[in-house]
């Protein structure tokens, strides 16, 4: 079968499918150096550790006016500061070739660099936690957190992290207990609604916007990171608002502020309080979120694609890339095959392959039909895996014969 040459665009299963995910030009944002760059939702778990938003009874007359939610809820929200040290190559000569990877007249000497990235979060518990996105302090050897009310920072601990979801929960000791938000419920939030976002945009303390959420369910892709139900909002989101709240005019969370499109104006995007609904508690509980995994990068077929794989008017899910010593590689899934069913279930879409995954649990076997390399129908049994919680990054292309 003739090859041909893609680039890789999809999303690992088990990892997170951006099912017709948007491109260049989103940055999850926060670098210091900008040239650098209601009713009650939450589970039981979740009511354990945050305050949950009810629908609001009675509040006083223009209280849910913008000012006075900033006023309201300004406490809660703090600047994070973190440290990321990266090693990288100098020339040790004073000649340096812009076209080669050697300086002449010698080799190249590993020197540290100093990152320092700000982002924002705030405080869901009283005793010190407090939510902020991954890629904020992902990497980070120090985490300083400035709070209202003291003249030095908090170091904090981080106690959970997701890749996937870019959510993260750390904590804080302060000597006496802290002012909290409350979260609320994205699904209940209609397109349309009125939000504020606050957070420290290029290191501007307690920037304040307003806008409305203009869609919702909204997939990305942004490196190897993939949003699956994102909001959309037209509140300005830039870099340093990365982990503060996006919330509703009763002054209750209903997003996580994540990312910014660089090629349009008022198109930025938050992680809805639904999500965290799902992922906090795990987070609390045993610091990361336990997935199911198969191990391979795939793409819903395509009509080219389908003619290339002689489908005929069967359709599937192909398989891009199979990630070395994956769950997918032992049970000898190849680049190429397609992906027709999921223990009897037809999956036609990435996002579909992934509901039928995710449905089972760590250890589970899952049976997956295809069609091989010849084009006959063979099924294969997979032992899922537990989904690593960083970023695993394909080749930049990939053959698939």
């Amino acid at each position: 079968m003739a090859s041909i040459q893609r680039t890789l665009a999809a999303a690992i299963v088990g990892f997170a499918v951006g099912a017709g995910a948007v491109g260049g030009g989103l940055y999850a944002y926060n670098q210091l150096d900008p040239a650098a760059q209601v009713q009650q939702n939450a589970s039981a778990n979740v009511r354990q550790y945050a305050a949950v938003a009810s629908a609001p009874q009675n509040l006083p007359m223009g209280a849910n006016s913008v000012s006075n939610v900033v006023k309201r809820v300004s406490p809660a929200i703090v600047k994070i500061v973190a440290t990321v040290k990266q090693t990288t190559s100098s020339s040790n000569s004073p000649f340096f070739n812009p076209f080669s990877s050697s300086p002449f007249g010698g080799g190249s000497t590993p020197q540290t660099a100093i990152q320092t990235d700000i982002g924002t979060g705030f405080f869901f518990n009283s005793k010190g936690y407090l939510l902020t996105n991954d890629h904020v302090i992902n990497g980070a050897s120090r985490i300083k957190v400035h709070v209202k009310g003291y003249t030095k920072p908090f170091t904090a601990s981080v106690v959970g992290t997701d890749y996937q979801t870019d959510l993260a929960v750390l904590k804080i000791n302060a000597p006496k207990p802290l002012p909290t938000l409350a979260l609320g419920n994205s699904n209940q939030t209609p397109v349309g609604a009125w939000v504020i976002a606050i957070g420290n945009p290029y290191d501007l303390n307690n920037t304040v916007t307003v806008g409305v959420i203009s869609a919702k369910g909204r997939p990305l892709t942004i490196g190897a990171r993939n949003y699956t139900n994102l909001l959309q909002t037209s509140a300005a989101i830039n870099p340093g608002n990365s982990g503060g709240p996006l919330l509703n005019l009763a002054g209750q969370v209903v997003g996580i502020n994540t990312a910014v499109s660089t090629q349009g104006q008022g198109i930025g995007f938050a992680i809805p309080t639904s999500t965290v609904d799902q992922i906090m508690p795990q987070l609390m509980r045993t610091g990361h979120v336990t997935r199911p995994w198969i191990g391979v990068f795939i793409s819903t077929d395509t009509p080219s694609l389908a003619k290339h794989y002689k489908l005929g008017t069967s359709s599937g899910v192909i398989l891009d890339y199979i990630e070395p010593n994956s769950p997918g590689k032992k049970a000898g899934l190849t680049a190429g095959e397609v992906v027709t069913a999921v223990n009897g279930h037809k999956v036609t879409t990435a996002t579909q392959l992934k509901d039928q995954v995710d449905k089972s649990t760590v250890g589970q076997q899952v049976t997956l039909t295809l069609k091989n390399l010849n084009s006959s129908t063979v099924t294969k049994s997979v032992t899922l895996g537990q989904e690593p919680n960083h970023a695993i990054v394909p080749p930049s292309s990939a053959t698939i014969p």
